[in-house]
This record gives structure tokens, C-alpha cells and sequence, in this order.
């Protein structure tokens, strides 16, 4: 099982923003969507290029490149050229900290 890799302090991740972090070579973006951590990965599954970068409207980070929009609290990809959801992973608040893994490999 892979170990959970520390983000940010709570009260460093606030409403609105994203963390970013490098979990074994996988990029896992962290946001803080109204006052809840959702985690997903930085890809977009159309072309493979990052999201972060991207706009993010309440729930949603639209990719940079081509405007495919995903649901930051599902993964899912709402909209065209992007069809397939990215990847999503736990996150946990431990003393205060916000942790995320990859548990794809469990």
C-alpha cells in the first residue's frame, strides 16, 4: 500500500486554491473546493498535457490546451475534446495536514 505524501497545512490550502505534488512520478493537483480537498491527477486525458494552468470555475479546472473541462470532485470530463474521466485519490486531514496517495496499486 503506498504511503500517504504530506500537501500543505490546512490553513495554507484555502478555498479556491490547489497544492500540487509529485506522488512516485504521478502529479496529483489538491484543491480546496469550499472548504473540502479533492485530489486529481494533472492530465488531461485527451492529450495527455497538465490542467493545472487551467481555469478553475467552482468545481471545474478547464485544460489549458484545448478547453476540455473536468469535475475536480468526480474526475469526470465534462466536456469534448476530453472523454474520459482523469484519475482521482484519497485525501485525508491528519493533525491538521492534508495528505494524498496514490491507491490505484492497493
Amino acid at each position: 500500500m503506498p504511503d500517504w505524501i504530506t500537501v500543505a497545512k490546512v490553513g495554507e490550502l484555502s478555498p479556491g486554491t490547489f497544492c500540487k505534488v509529485d506522488a512516485d512520478g504521478t502529479q496529483i493537483v489538491v484543491f480546496n473546493i469550499d472548504g473540502k480537498f479533492y485530489a486529481i491527477e494533472d492530465a488531461c486525458t485527451h492529450d495527455g498535457g497538465q490542467l493545472t494552468g487551467g481555469t478553475v470555475i467552482g468545481a471545474e479546472i478547464v485544460c489549458p490546451r484545448h478547453g476540455a473541462r473536468f469535475c475536480i470532485r468526480t474526475g469526470e470530463a465534462l466536456s469534448a475534446p476530453a472523454y474520459e474521466a482523469t484519475a482521482t485519490f484519497p485525501v485525508r486531514v491528519e493533525n491538521g495536514v492534508i495528505q494524498v496517495r496514490d491507491s490505484r496499486w492497493d
